[in-house]
């Protein structure tokens, strides 16, 4: 198949592989590069892919990916550049009378004017005799100077490679500006920024049609995405105020609401209703196509389950007042109990194993403590594969990007479990974040 040069943005580097297959199975392009040549240090990859049309596919959905640029050849000096590109003259007759324009770039350092001139009047031996035409020209070349990422303030003279080729399609960064969070109307201290809120709806698979669900809703960032990208979206949190929004950073706005008339997205937006996901009223049987969540995890706002610390009570529970019943009562708040990490996330994959269609997604964020992190920690489930893994740090700990897909129908006896004898790290999450990831007073072996 033809090589192009997939050139991503430099960020999230430890994403960018998984949206790049994500990508891949969403628009039905079959891809194949060397995994062992990725670097994170680097924004190119070489992908083989069956043809231009199919590369458009490809990048159209793109967040994390830049642009894809047709392989015209890789080289350490601009002399061994030419002598490959040279030795494929054919390619260039399709553009001798073309509208065109050079884009001249440097990662790791910046180019002068003075030096990108230099660089495209270096490919004269192209001999193009179209006009050159900088807005919308019929075909654009790509040249990238790659230096590297470097601590010194003085980049490297040379570059360690240059990479050319004809520019073929852009990704969709431009989303990015659009979702952000500064322009939305109403938000809370915990909603998930734009760019990740994207990324997430791609390793979803969200498209036309789709049905995807947010059970830990909030402020209702995933639905945005998702749904923009064309599927139904619905979400549910046990605490109404977020959805509503008298919580959060904008109150009297609506809520939820607000955003999905500034982005018209109303129509795609199914609903959003407050109950306790472990006491979800779904009917069994699958029905999503994808579930895409932030689970509580207690570093903004703690997970919570109805139930009381002593139990039922049911003296107060049915407790008569002004003549009616407790629960009744308008301004009535069920009681709540906190919600540990380690079971959330179990509770969340047995309903992803019973709710998702064969074929469906989950993708969620887990916190883990950065030093105690073994690859063990992600939980299983006989009717869910990993997918992908992807770790955004933040010193002490981290959190990661999973991506689970549902592979077969489960068996009723069929549960989430950890590694046995292994306890996974984000166990007691909040606890240990707000002791500083110091052992916890509770756990004698630790100590």
């Amino acid at each position: 198949m033809p090589k192009y040069i997939v050139h991503f943005a430099q960020y999230h580097e430890d994403f960018r592989l998984a949206e790049l297959d994500a990508l891949s199975t969403l628009e039905g392009v079959p891809i194949k590069y060397d995994r062992e040549s990725y670097s994170p240090e680097s924004p190119f990859l070489i992908v083989e892919i069956e043809s231009s049309e199919q590369a458009r596919k490809l990048a159209r959905r793109g967040i994390l990916l830049r642009k894809i640029v047709e392989y015209w050849g890789c080289a350490e000096t601009y002399g061994q550049l030419f002598a490959e590109v040279k030795q494929t003259p054919e390619r260039w007759d399709e553009y001798m009378t073309c509208s065109f324009k050079f884009m001249v770039e440097g990662f790791g350092r910046s180019l002068t004017l003075e030096e990108q001139v230099a660089v495209i009047e270096s490919f004269s031996f192209l001999g193009f005799k179209g006009p050159i035409k900088m807005k919308n020209p019929d075909v654009e070349f790509s040249v990238c100077e790659e230096y590297g990422e470097t601590d010194k303030p003085v980049p490297p003279k040379s570059p360690k490679r240059i990479w050319f080729g004809r520019l073929i399609a852009q990704g969709s960064r431009d989303l990015i500006s659009k979702f952000d969070l500064k322009k939305r109307k109403y938000l809370g201290n915990t909603s998930m920024d734009a760019e990740l809120s994207l990324v997430m709806a791609n390793q979803a698979l969200a498209r036309p049609g789709a049905l995807v669900y947010d059970p830990f809703v909030g402020t209702g960032s995933f639905l945005l995405t998702c749904s923009h990208f064309g599927a139904f979206s619905m979400g549910s949190d046990i605490d109404g105020r977020q959805i509503r929004g008298t919580a959060g950073f904008r109150r009297g706005v609506n809520g939820i609401k607000a955003n999905l008339a500034q982005y018209d997205l109303a129509d795609r937006v199914l609903d959003t209703v407050v109950f306790d996901i472990c006491r979800n009223p779904w009917r069994r049987g699958t029905k999503f196509d994808a579930i895409v969540t932030d689970p509580p995890y207690g570093v903004r706002a703690g997970a919570k389950r109805l139930g009381r610390k002593n139990g039922t009570v049911p003296e107060v529970s049915f407790k008569i007042i002004d003549g009616v019943e407790n629960y009744k009562r308008d301004d009535y708040y069920p009681p709540t109990i906190p919600y540990e990490m380690s079971d959330v996330i179990s509770d969340l994959l047995n309903f992803a194993a019973q709710e998702l269609v064969v074929g469906g997604r989950l993708v969620y964020w887990l916190p883990t403590v950065a030093d105690e992190y073994d690859h063990k920690d992600i939980p299983s489930h006989p009717a869910l594969r990993l997918v992908a893994n992807s770790e955004q740090p933040f010193g002490s700990w981290s959190r990661r990007l999973v991506t689970m897909e549902k592979i077969t129908e489960v068996e009723p006896s069929a549960a989430s479990s950890p590694a046995p004898g292994h306890e996974p790290a984000h166990k007691n999450f909040r606890e240990k974040y707000f002791n500083r990831f110091e052992p916890l007073p509770s756990d004698p072996s630790k100590q």
